[in-house]
């Protein structure tokens, strides 16, 4: 059961990000390489492509092999949290001044909207949530922080911002700050819910679906 939801989840997912690089290849008038490092400069695609390789890893190799780190109690968790903040934001932040059409509209809800759900799914039936310990919280951290590092300094360099809440030609430094700080409590706020949650449950799901 695993294996097969990992295997559908991972073709959704792989299908989501492929799609939305095509179009902005196909609607973006600079050149491909530039092209490219925009298109991963934006904390939703890379959390997106990151959902996918998990997805992926769970499709290939020893499911019970836990010396790797896709394998580990808490990487799930982690990817989650990252994958539900990218569809919270999306939602209540970006949603209203965000309108594509077409194609750019299917991509744009299989990216924000369905892939988010699927993570926290597969969160749901097969994390080992009892093994989940608070002390990782602040090391899942580490991904969203050196997201915001890398977009502030190349945004310096490149002029180019993904998000208006981290546009420093539009914001001034203390929104920025004030920005970060509030995305940061949003990340360790759904984090230690999961973990809570995780905590509380008395049945194991891993025992009925892993097979």
């Amino acid at each position: 059961m695993r294996k097969n939801l990992a295997y559908i989840f991972a073709f959704m997912s792989w299908s989501a990000v492929i799609m939305q690089y095509w179009l902005m290849l196909e609607t973006n008038p600079l050149t491909w390489s530039e092209a490219t490092i925009r298109f991963f400069s934006y904390f939703t695609i890379l959390t997106n492509t990151l959902l996918a390789i998990y997805f992926s890893s769970q499709v290939h190799g020893d499911l019970h092999d836990r010396g790797k780190i896709w394998k580990k109690p808490g990487t799930l968790t982690a990817i989650t949290v990252y994958i539900l903040v990218v569809g919270l934001v999306y939602q209540v932040v970006l949603r209203a001044i965000w309108d594509p059409q077409g194609m750019a509209r299917v991509t744009d809800e299989l990216l924000h909207t369905l892939n988010p759900m699927l993570g926290l799914l597969f969160w749901w039936l097969f994390e080992d949530k009892k093994a989940v310990e608070w002390k990782q919280l602040p090391y899942w951290l580490l991904y969203p922080l050196g997201y915001f590092v890398y977009t502030i300094i190349h945004g310096q360099i490149s002029g180019f911002y993904p998000y208006p809440f981290v546009d420093l030609n539009s914001i001034s430094v203390g929104q920025l700050v004030f920005n970060f700080l509030v995305l940061s409590l949003v990340f360790m706020g759904i984090a230690g819910l999961l973990v809570w949650i995780g905590k509380k449950l008395r049945v194991n799901q891993t025992q009925n679906w892993n097979d």
